[in-house]
C-alpha cells in the first residue's frame, strides 16, 4: 500500500488502482513503465505545490499592484494564506507544518545575516521588515521543507547506508560555519561539496512507485535537485 488511509492523496490512490487495473495494466511492460512515470511525475508536482505557488506570487506581485499595500507585505499575506489553506485542506499535517515553521525561522536568521553583510538587499518598503529583511523571505526556505515533507510522505522515501553521526554531523556543522565565516575567512564551499559527495557516496535513497521500489545514489539525487532548482 503506497498511500495511508488518512492520506490527502486518497483520491489519487483510487485513480491509480483504476488505471492499473484498467487499460494500462493490460498493455504489458511499456504501459506499466508509463504508469509509473506518470505516478512519479504527479507526486513530484504535488510535492512542489507550495514552492510553485510562492514563485507565482513573486512573479504576479511584480506586475499587479494593490494601492496602499506594499509588495512584500502582500507576499507575506499570500504565503500565510497558502500555508493555512494547505493545512486546512489536509495537504500538510501538523508535524509537517512544524518542520516548515522551523525552516522559516532558520531561513529568516540566515537572511538577516546575509543582508547585514551586504550579500544582497530588499530595497522595497514594507511594514513587515525586520533588520531590512521582509518576513516573507523565510517562506522561500520553508518551501524547501514543504517539498521534502511532501515527497517523503507521498513517495515513501527512505535512506539507506547513512554515514555515521560522527562524520555527518561535523560535516553539517562545517557547512553552516562556512556560510557565516566566509566573509572573513577563506570560502571552502567547493571543498565541502567534494566532502559531501565522498561521505555520502555509499548512501542510497529509495522511493515507491506502483508495485516496486526504485533507488539511486544519494549524491545523484543531490545533483538532480541542484540542477532542477538552479
Amino acid at each position: 500500500m503506497l498511500f495511508r488511509p488518512d492520506s490527502p492523496s486518497e483520491s489519487l490512490r483510487r485513480l491509480h488502482h483504476s488505471l492499473y487495473r484498467g487499460r494500462w495494466g493490460r498493455r504489458g511492460r511499456v504501459g506499466t513503465l508509463f504508469e509509473r512515470l506518470v505516478f512519479f511525475t504527479v507526486q513530484e508536482a504535488l510535492s512542489c505545490l507550495f514552492p510553485v505557488l510562492i514563485f507565482v506570487t513573486l512573479a504576479v506581485t511584480k506586475v499587479v499592484v494593490i494601492p496602499g499595500v506594499h509588495r512584500y507585505d502582500l507576499i507575506l499575506v499570500v504565503c500565510l494564506a497558502i500555508q493555512a489553506g494547505m493545512y486546512l485542506c489536509g495537504l500538510e499535517s501538523r508535524d509537517e507544518l512544524k518542520v516548515i515553521g522551523v525552516f522559516h525561522l532558520l531561513g529568516l536568521i540566515l537572511e538577516l545575516f546575509k543582508v547585514h553583510h551586504g550579500s544582497w538587499s530588499y530595497p522595497e518598503e514594507a511594514w513587515t521588515k525586520l533588520g531590512g529583511v521582509p518576513l516573507y523571505s523565510g517562506f522561500m526556505y520553508a518551501s524547501v521543507a514543504s517539498y521534502l515533507c511532501q515527497a517523503w510522505r507521498r513517495l515513501e522515501v527512505r535512506l539507506h547506508r547513512w554515514p555515521p553521526m560522527f562524520v555527518s554531523v561535523p560535516l553539517a556543522v562545517a557547512i553552516y560555519v562556512n556560510f557565516f565565516s566566509h566573509h572573513v575567512l577563506p570560502d571552502v564551499r567547493w571543498w565541502l561539496t567534494g566532502a559531501i559527495l565522498l561521505v555520502f557516496l555509499p548512501t542510497q535513497v529509495s522511493f515507491s512507485v506502483p508495485r516496486i521500489r526504485l533507488w539511486m545514489p544519494l549524491p545523484c539525487a543531490y545533483l538532480l535537485v541542484a540542477f532542477s532548482s538552479g
